[in-house]
C-alpha cells in the first residue's frame, strides 16, 4: 500500500526475552502514539479507512442513499461503535490491519488489504486467515524459491476489562485452523485483487497457490493485541503453550500493547469518517 505510513513509527519492540511455557520466544511490541501529531492521525486515518473503501468510491457507493460520506461509512461501511457486536468487531478489525502493518512495514512482506471492504454485514468479522503476508526471495523476477515464505497471523484482542486473558493461547490454539483454511483464504484475496483490476499482484498468489513442485515455507503467526492496563507480561509467559501446534518449527509469537487502546480505536474510526 505504498510507502510506510506515519504511525508505523510509533509501533516500536520493547521486550525480547519473553518464552513460552514451552520455551518459544515472544516479541512483544508498544504502540505510542504522538497525540499532538494531527498530521500523522489523518494519515493513519486515511489509510485505515482505505482498508474498508477507496476514497475514489465513497462517492458512487453513496449515490442513492442520501448520506453524506461521513454518515455513509458510519452507517453502512465501519463497525458500530456500541450497539451489537460493533464494538468486538472494531477491536479484531484494528488488530489484524495493525499486525498487517507489523508484517508489511517491519517485516518487509506484501500484504495484500482485501480482507475488509467487501462485508456483507459490518458487525462481523470476515472469514479466513486474518493475516496473510508473503515474502519472495526474487523481489524483482519473483522466480519461484524454495526460500519463499507466505505468513499468516491469528489475531486476538483484549482492549477492555480489568484482569488479563489468555489471548495469545487463544491465537496459538486457533492459528492451527490456518493450514485448513489456506486455500480458500488466498482464493478470495486473488479473486478481489482481479475484481480490483490489480491482475499482476493477483498473479502473485498463484506461486502459493501452486506451492508444489517448488516448495515454500509456510510460518505460523499467534498474536495479542492488549489494552495495556490489562497486558501482563507474567500471564502471557504462564499461559502460553505451543507445545501441540502443527508448524511449531516455523510458529512466531507477537505481543502488541498500547494506553487506552479502544480509545484510540474508537477516535481512529472517528476521524476516518469525518475526514473522508
Amino acid at each position: 500500500m505504498g510507502d510506510a505510513p506515519i504511525h508505523t513509527r510509533w509501533l516500536k519492540i520493547v521486550d525480547k526475552t519473553l518464552v513460552s511455557v514451552d520455551g518459544k520466544s515472544i516479541s512483544v511490541y508498544e504502540l505510542v502514539p504522538d497525540f499532538e501529531d494531527a498530521t500523522a492521525f489523518s494519515t493513519w486515518a486515511r489509510h485505515f479507512r482505505r482498508h474498508y473503501c477507496l476514497d475514489e468510491n465513497i462517492d458512487k457507493f453513496r449515490s442513492g442513499t442520501g448520506k453524506s460520506r461521513t454518515q455513509y461509512l458510519i452507517d453502512y461501511v465501519f463497525p458500530t461503535k456500541t450497539s451489537d457486536f460493533g464494538p468486538a468487531t472494531r477491536s479484531g478489525d484494528f488488530a489484524e490491519i495493525l499486525l498487517a502493518d507489523l508484517l508489511e512495514y517491519q517485516f518487509g512482506y506484501w500484504v495484500p488489504r482485501t480482507r475488509y471492504s467487501r462485508k456483507d454485514i459490518r458487525n462481523e468479522s470476515t472469514k479466513g486467515s486474518d493475516v496473510v503476508g508473503f515474502l519472495f526471495e526474487n523481489t524483482k523476477t519473483l522466480v519461484a524459491s524454495t526460500k519463499d515464505i507466505l505468513t499468516t497471523i491469528e489475531a486476538k484482542a483484549q482492549m477492555s476489562g480489568t484482569s488479563p486473558r489468555s489471548r495469545l493461547q487463544d491465537a496459538v490454539l486457533d492459528s492451527v485452523k490456518d493450514k485448513m483454511r489456506l486455500g480458500e483464504s488466498l482464493n478470495a484475496m486473488k479473486q478481489r485483487l482481479y475484481d480490483d483490476k490489480l491482475d499482476t499482484e493477483a498473479k502473485k498468489i498463484e506461486r502459493f497457490q501452486e506451492g508444489i513442485n517448488i516448495p515454500y515455507i509456510r510460518q505460523s503467526g499467534a498474536a495479542a493485541v492488549f489494552c495495556s492496563n490489562v497486558y501482563s507480561k507474567e500471564h502471557v509467559c504462564g499461559t502460553t503453550d505451543c507445545t501441540d501446534h502443527e508448524n511449531l518449527e516455523n510458529l512466531i509469537l507477537i505481543v502488541i500493547h498500547a494506553k487506552e487502546l479502544m480509545t484510540i480505536v474508537h477516535n481512529l474510526y472517528e476521524r476516518a469518517a469525518l475526514e473522508a
